[in-house]
């Protein structure tokens, strides 16, 4: 049997050593189990295409740590500021439509459920 993997450990702090994410939003894991993955994203002004949303198989529950961020899923939109969770029940089609652009937007994620990548809508 192979163990777990290591927790990666980047920095004491979620909100310190960011990287630059205004060429492309940056994805760092943090803990990887079966069924559960556990990312920081750093985000800076990046949107989902509108052609182009996410439709996971698995639960995904976000926090937002820092920034401004809107999601939309199916007719509502949600506006989060720090401190807000989102939970995205599997099989939901959503987006994110605004991120900050003029600071770092800072998301923690946890995906449960997981057994594959994002599936097309």
């Amino acid at each position: 049997m192979t163990p777990p993997a290591p927790i990666v450990t980047l920095s004491a702090n979620l909100l310190a050593d960011l990287p630059d994410a205004r060429s492309g939003e940056v994805f760092t894991e943090f803990l990887a189990r079966p069924g559960c993955r556990i990312e920081r994203i750093v985000s800076h002004g990046q949107v989902t295409p509108q052609d182009q949303p996410y439709r996971q198989d698995h639960d995904e529950w976000v926090l937002l740590l820092a920034g401004a961020a809107r999601v939309a899923m199916g007719d509502a939109e949600t506006v989060l500021v720090p401190g807000d969770p989102l939970f995205i029940p599997a099989g939901t089609t959503h987006r994110v439509t605004f991120t900050d652009p003029d600071r770092p937007t800072i998301w923690l994620a946890i995906h449960l459920g997981e057994t594959g990548m994002p599936i097309g809508t």
